[in-house]
């Protein structure tokens, strides 16, 4: 039963239960005490697949005042995961400006969390009107920062592009990105480096040089840790230009990159692959040669 009981807790969406109540003075005239809200909060989390982790009391009074809250919403500490939602029992609570409510409700969806109400009075009645105008303007502003956001991203990363930096997008076979710059793979590096002597120095096709990996250099595997596939070799014979030292970004053309080029021209790497590759030969039967 216990087992069952964690289960479905692990299902549970996890959710802060926020409650205001105004000053003594004005409480004992407020239906809508700190334990009625408390209660209904707790029963609607249940009904609904919420389970309350934390319960927040603002205690202070004035209109505009809810430090609790302004924490919950714009502190650091209040992220997804592990919080999900702020349920609060009636949105007037957080706020009487139904502006301030959707631009709490904007900040917090910015970061994953819903913001719920158990009697959500903005969306009834004679302001529902009002009130759906307004979460449609917020929504409006959160579009717009978002393709602002975007622009700058793209406007940042074509500019380091164009410097040769990388920037972004798949990490071609041989790299690993570090500090936001290509750096060398040892271990993918050769196998970039012993694709492209099998296709240059010993005229193998993409299905020879395959076949030559899987019985030659069973450890060379790609990224999945499984044998290198065609598609693969392929893909990294394509990418010579990027392993030669050049770069290239969306529609730019390639120009000389940041990064450090993995293709060895010099005769010392063939030399000394040939001398590998002859050692092979001896320990082969010599059929796959010819």
């Amino acid at each position: 039963m216990e087992t069952q009981t964690n289960t479905t807790q692990k299902t549970l969406k996890k959710a802060i239960a926020y409650i205001r109540v105004s000053t003594e003075e004005q409480a004992a005239q407020d239906r809508f005490g700190s334990k009625v809200q408390k209660e209904a909060i707790h029963k609607w989390a249940d009904e609904n697949g919420y389970i309350i982790v934390k319960d927040v009391q603002e205690k202070m009074s004035g209109a505009k005042e809810r430090p609790l809250m302004n924490e919950i919403v714009f502190g650091e500490d209040t992220t997804n995961p592990p919080i999900e939602a702020i349920i609060v029992f009636k949105n007037d609570r957080i706020a009487r400006d139904m502006k301030l409510y959707f631009y709490y409700e904007y900040v917090l969806n910015k970061k994953g969390i819903e913001l719920l109400c158990v009697q959500d009075d903005f969306l009834n009645g004679v302001d529902s009107s009002v009130a759906t105008l307004y979460k449609a303007m917020m929504q409006f502003v959160a579009e717009q920062e978002r393709k602002n956001i975007t622009m700058r991203t793209s406007s940042g990363r074509l500019a380091k592009a164009r410097q040769g930096g990388y920037a972004g997008g798949n990490t071609p076979f041989g790299y690993v990105c570090k500090s936001k710059r290509l750096v060398i793979d040892n271990k993918e590096a050769a196998i970039v480096r012993t694709i492209f002597y099998c296709k240059e120095n010993k005229g193998m096709n993409i299905s020879e040089i395959e076949e030559h990996i899987h019985l030659v250099h069973p450890e060379m595997t790609g990224r999945n840790g499984k044998e290198l596939s065609y598609f693969t070799i392929r893909s990294i014979l394509q990418n010579k230009p990027v392993y030669q030292g050049l770069y290239k970004y969306g529609n730019m053309g390639y120009i000389k990159g940041e990064h450090e080029p993995i293709l060895d021209v010099s005769d010392k790497f063939v030399e000394e692959y040939q001398k590998f590759d002859k050692q092979v030969q001896e320990e082969k039967d010599g059929t796959f040669y010819g």
